[in-house]
């Protein structure tokens, strides 16, 4: 009866766990993201406390242009929002585009594009390959719960070729 007791209190708890995590660790000052080898850094300062796996947009060569070409974006940006009901589990906004991206965009006549997020990976993207997104940055959904734990709105972000 008492392994009975504490069977359905452990069901019960992981009924209420949540995707949202919490993170008593140094402050991430920034946020690196290195395309050709598909990795992505969280530091405090100059130490990296975790680095991740990722996949990029659709067509990962080369800095993001303009409005569905598919290019995750290459430069220095800030994160600057969350999104805590994504259709991609959990994300946080990447300030792409900065006005630099714009004018490039609006001087070939065409929309620089935007919403680009560091973001999980729903079941419906799960057989999609590693480069799969319109241009974010794609974690695991787990990872992603953590990324959304450390990283705060204002953080600097730096996305290398």
């Amino acid at each position: 009866m008492k392994f009975l007791m504490i069977g359905l209190i452990l069901i019960g708890l992981a009924g209420c766990s949540s995707k949202f995590r919490s993170y008593h660790g140094p402050e991430v000052t920034r946020v690196v993201v290195l395309k050709e080898d598909r990795r992505m850094h969280l530091l405090h300062h100059e130490k990296v406390l975790k680095s991740y796996d990722m996949g990029l947009g659709f067509a990962p060569e080369g800095h993001k242009r303009f409005e569905g070409d598919g290019k995750t974006p290459e430069g220095h940006y800030v994160i600057d929002r969350r999104n805590p009901n994504s259709e991609f589990h959990l994300s946080v906004g990447i300030s792409y585009p900065n006005p630099l991206d714009r004018a490039r965009a609006n001087a070939s006549g065409k929309s620089p594009g935007g919403d680009i997020f560091i973001h999980g990976k729903p079941k419906k993207y799960r057989n999609a390959g590693r480069d799969w997104t319109a241009g974010c940055i794609a974690v695991s959904n787990r990872e992603m719960e953590q990324i959304y734990a450390m990283v705060k709105n204002g953080t600097p972000i730096s996305i290398y070729p």
